[in-house]
């Protein structure tokens, strides 16, 4: 018979990896757990137009949806975390998701949940490490009632990882660095690959009651990780530690030279300063055919789908930290409802015979290496003033250079909404005394694209924020409609999945 299984956090770094792979399984039905199945690909709603998948909103703090989505699943993946989240009582909302999803997996019959927590001690780890193995303590606090296979991962190498992107664009940009001492923290990187295939293994293993699974590559520390990733990109790159880099200084450091927000790079250097090594080898001994691949490979392989635009998904697809997710007040719905409260700046473009392929794969073409098409040095000054005020900047980039779908960064945008050959609404993830959204409209019949900034203020200093930057607006808005038309001559229609 056909194992049903649940995925959770199926918009998220590892759950798109996961569903993408166990799709393709022939013994499977799968059942996506999202919060907006807008965020999902194209083609993951055209398979469950066929019947090979099923897709459930539903969320952990909504015991209704939830006793739903988990309705006779066998086994459920539970990759929820709250890494970099918008408030500071992280720790006491993953006990009480990881509760209700424990408690709701025992009502529906569940057999088994696979969890995917990090390496670490209790005594040294940081606050969201020690969140994390919390969760997989709840999770597998009722063996009586239900098994749960805890796995435990270190630093993730693989394209569009939030560790991955901070050492590329480390190594990228700098060639000599002054580094914290944390570099000669030792860790056990793993690639993205082998853990989704240690998370496809679980599924099936034969394996009774609970068990914790470490898994990882060999040992090395951060120095070691950064020298191995410049030998891997053709690169010298010198790096020379010193004791005065305190953690916050190191994550001003890491905000202006990488594309994680403030919020995450604190955290992130926070479990930098603990070891994160294999404590027991039950990799070995419950999944001995799993062989991980070494750093280096991992690294290879990782450049090589970024150059390829092959990137599936990215540290910011979709979490509880404002530069990843999308709220309420991004949706299309809410630029709607606002009308009569939100300031805009409307104008229209003529596209003569510039077909409607091409203006909408050049509207889809803007952010990243291609940059705004005119003044983009304005937009980079933007991009360091939100960095350094605690944003998310203009060099988070984008997921692909060639397709977009809704969740993904566009520099400091998220896509709330897309329409092929239509529509494409940007929600602004900078940090401003409102709300913003930069709407592109093709009117095909009427030969135009209406090109929108729409802004609801909050109190007056987003009036006074406003209308203080309309002179900006006159000269980069009217450039950037101007070139997306120039440029959609050239370009080759754009291919979303």
């Amino acid at each position: 018979m056909k194992k049903n299984v649940l995925i959770t956090g199926a918009t998220g770094y590892v759950g798109r990896r996961l569903k993408q792979l166990l799709i393709k399984r022939d013994d499977l039905n799968i059942r996506l757990m999202v919060r907006d199945k807008n965020k999902l690909d194209l083609a993951i709603h055209a398979k469950e137009v066929q019947g090979k998948l099923q897709i459930v909103e539903a969320d952990t703090f909504n015991p209704k949806s939830l006793g739903i989505a988990l309705e006779n699943i066998d086994t459920a993946f539970y990759l929820i975390h709250s890494m970099g989240g918008k408030n500071s009582d992280f720790e006491a909302k993953d006990r009480k998701s990881a509760e209700n999803f424990r408690d709701a997996c025992i009502a529906a019959g569940v057999k088994r949940i696979i969890y995917l927590g990090g390496l670490g001690a209790k005594e040294s780890a940081s606050k969201h490490l020690l969140s994390r193995i919390e969760t997989g303590e709840i999770l597998s606090a009722c063996e009586d009632k239900i098994q749960t296979i805890w796995f435990r991962a270190g630093i993730i190498i693989g394209s569009g990882s939030a560790s991955f992107e901070i050492v590329r664009h480390l190594i990228h940009k700098l060639p000599i660095m002054i580094t914290p001492k944390w570099v000669n923290t030792i860790t056990q990187p793993i690639a993205i690959n082998d853990v989704i295939a240690y998370l496809e293994s679980a599924i099936t293993a034969d394996i009774d009651g609970n068990l914790i699974v470490d898994i990882g590559t060999s040992a090395m520390n951060f120095k070691q990780m950064m020298q191995e990733t410049a030998k891997v990109m053709g690169l010298e790159r010198f790096l020379i530690p010193v004791p005065v880099l305190t953690p916050k200084l190191s994550s001003y450091w890491l905000i202006l030279f990488t594309p994680v927000p403030l919020k995450m790079a604190s955290a992130l250097i926070e479990g930098l300063k603990s070891e994160t090594i294999l404590l027991n080898d039950h990799a070995q001994r419950y999944f001995p055919t799993i062989k991980p691949m070494p750093f280096n490979q991992a690294v290879k392989l990782a450049i090589d789908e970024i150059e390829q635009s092959q990137v599936l998904s990215r540290w910011c697809d979709s979490s509880e930290d404002n530069s990843c997710d999308l709220t309420e007040f991004d949706s299309p719905a809410f630029v709607g409802e606002s009308a009569g409260a939100v300031l805009r700046d409307v104008r229209k473009f003529s596209i003569g015979k510039v077909s409607t392929d091409k203006l909408f794969a050049s509207v889809c073409s803007l952010g990243g290496e291609n940059g705004w098409f005119a003044f983009n040095f304005l937009w980079e000054i933007r991009g360091i003033i939100d960095k350094l005020s605690g944003g998310v900047g203009l060099n988070r980039g984008r997921r692909s250079t060639k397709n977009l779908r809704i969740g993904d960064a566009v520099d400091f945008w998220k896509v709330a909404d897309i329409r092929d050959g239509k529509r494409l609404l940007l929600a602004a993830q900078m940090k401003l005394p409102g709300k913003a959204w930069l709407e592109f409209d093709i009117q095909s019949e009427r030969g135009t694209m209406v090109q929108t900034a729409h802004f609801h203020p909050r109190g007056l200093l987003g009036r006074i924020y406003w209308y203080s930057m309309l002179p900006f607006h006159n000269i980069i808005f009217q450039m950037l409609g101007r070139k997306i038309v120039e440029h959609a001559v050239s370009i080759r229609p754009i291919i979303r999945f």
